[in-house]
């Protein structure tokens, strides 16, 4: 026990050297997402419908129906070094909604930053399509001023019935990147399909895979449970490498909170927790 509490530890402080010293390597800039029922379902989320689908897949705010808000926090591995804050607002407009959102990982002397700026329509009874412009940026140890890049992503939402959703996602498809003293940081180009099928009223399934341009294909999956009125609870698991996730949610009129728990066998567990607001 104890050698396996000094492993992980060992791990931990290796991942906040490296981050500290981020300039001296090269490293990829991520494209996190967020929101903790994704967190909870292993981020097999490309074809939800909802606030936080300008992390997710852009056509999704389009069935947004009010003015919606929220928060998101993840604490990775427990490093505060390695915190994720995300927030995300849709404004529903005709037969389409805008949306904003951002996030910032990481603190101190490495930090990454997203701002994006959405609009989905919905085409047809069973299709809708979004797309996103974003400003993406990094403050580096050797340069504490933000360097960054524009880039843009696009997705597209079919709905052929009202228990099953298939999405479609691509992220930056213009290949951009940061250019740092190691060389051009490049955001990989993403790739996501998926889709989710509800079993009655107390079952969602929700299947996905993710494909980046220099790393192999990645299947996810996930089941929401609703076990009693207004409280879900949820499970997933994504791999290779092998992860598992949990968590789960409880929803008021105007109001709900989701909290989420990813699990890593060396790295150990990433809490994350998200508040949503319909005003």
């Amino acid at each position: 026990m104890k050698q396996n509490h000094f492993k992980t530890g060992f791990l931990k402080l290796l991942i906040v050297i490296l981050f500290q010293g981020i300039g001296k390597f090269s490293f990829a800039i991520e494209n996190h997402p967020a929101g903790a029922r994704s967190s909870a379902l292993s981020h097999a989320s490309v074809s939800f419908s909802d606030l936080w689908a300008t992390f997710h897949n852009q056509a999704g705010i389009a069935a947004v129906s009010e003015f919606s808000a929220g928060f998101f926090y993840e604490s990775r591995f427990g490093i505060d070094l390695l915190s994720l804050s995300a927030g995300s607002v849709v404004l529903p407009s005709g037969n389409g909604a805008f949306g904003v959102s951002f996030f910032q990982f990481g603190k101190k002397s490495y930090k990454e930053n997203k701002l994006g700026v959405a609009y989905a329509l919905q085409l047809s009874e069973k299709w809708s399509a979004g797309i996103q412009l974003d400003y993406i940026a990094g403050v580096f140890p050797e340069n504490v001023r933000h360097k960054g890049f524009a880039t843009f992503e696009t997705g597209v939402i079919y709905r052929p019935a009202d228990k099953l959703h298939f999405g479609a996602h691509l992220f930056n498809p213009v290949k951009g990147g940061i250019q740092t003293v190691a060389g051009k940081q490049e955001m990989p180009v993403v790739f996501r399909a998926g889709g989710n099928y509800c079993f009655g009223e107390m079952v969602l399934f929700a299947f996905e895979a993710e494909k980046e341009n220099k790393n192999p294909a990645l299947v996810k999956a996930g089941i929401e449970f609703l076990p009693a009125e207004n409280l879900f609870l949820r499970i997933g698991a994504s791999g290779r490498p092998f992860k598992y996730t949990a968590g789960f949610g409880y929803k008021t009129e105007k109001i709900s909170a989701d909290i989420g728990f990813g699990y890593h066998a060396n790295l150990g567990t990433t809490p994350s927790v998200s508040i949503q607001f319909q005003l």
